[in-house]
């Protein structure tokens, strides 16, 4: 669904990562980590298009939407929704701006799918920032993306919201879609993956199953130590 071939960013003379080469199936879940610094969310923003590699390519497959590509939803570190509105009148306006056939009655099932239904007519700037993340998930998965890249999705949820998370990355999963996360939470996420990917020494340094990455079983302090497990 999303093939890189030696990808590489530069910012001036400064290597993030080069050489990248990897390829992203439907009906998958691969977990990105690294350091902090090591270019995750950069390789990210790559993989969603919204940043140009100094090298390299970036290919998607053709999906049944044709030449476009296939449905892609991005859940960056901004929440893109809007504070004097409504978390219904979020979703009513990323609907218009979509262009998605839903109804009022499936932006409420949409919230209340998050844990949100009895906030639907509370203004998103009064929403606590678990809230708001919750809410900017409903934004992205109302789109039903076949590639869904999440970035540090867990940022800010409690251990309920966070169990609603995995839940709807293993829906997704299920249902054919692509998925891949940054996460911080090695020992939490890695369950849910197929694959896992390291980024060090400006490299892809292991790409393969989590249970055979060194660190998996690694208290969480001496895998950030390590620089395995990072935000």
């Amino acid at each position: 669904m999303l093939e890189l071939d030696r990808v590489a960013k530069l910012y001036g003379a400064k290597v993030i990562f080069k050489n990248v080469s990897c390829a992203f199936t439907a009906g998958s879940v691969s977990l990105l980590v690294g350091a902090n610094g090591a270019g995750k969310s950069t390789l990210m923003r790559i993989m969603a298009g919204l940043s140009r590699p100094s090298a390299g390519s970036v290919r998607l497959a053709e999906s049944g939407r044709g030449a476009d590509g296939p449905r892609l939803g991005y859940l960056g570190h901004a929440t893109f929704l809007y504070p004097g509105l409504t978390a219904l009148e979020n979703l009513a306006f990323w609907r218009a701006a979509h262009g998605l056939r839903l109804s009022q009655a499936d932006l409420a099932t949409m919230l209340e799918r998050v844990g949100l239904a009895a906030h639907a007519h509370e203004r998103a700037g009064v929403f606590s920032r678990g809230m708001a993340q919750r809410l900017n998930l409903a934004r992205v998965l109302m789109l039903e993306p076949e590639l869904l890249l999440l970035d540090e999705p867990g940022a800010g949820l409690d251990a309920a919201s966070l169990a609603l998370l995995r839940r709807e990355i293993t829906a997704a999963r299920q249902r054919g879609a692509c998925v891949a996360l940054i996460s911080h939470d090695l020992a939490g996420d890695a369950p849910l993956a197929d694959r896992l990917l390291l980024l060090a020494d400006r490299r892809l340094a292991y790409d393969g199953p989590p249970a055979a990455f060194a660190g998996f079983d690694a208290p969480a302090d001496a895998g950030e130590e390590a620089g395995i497990c990072c935000a």
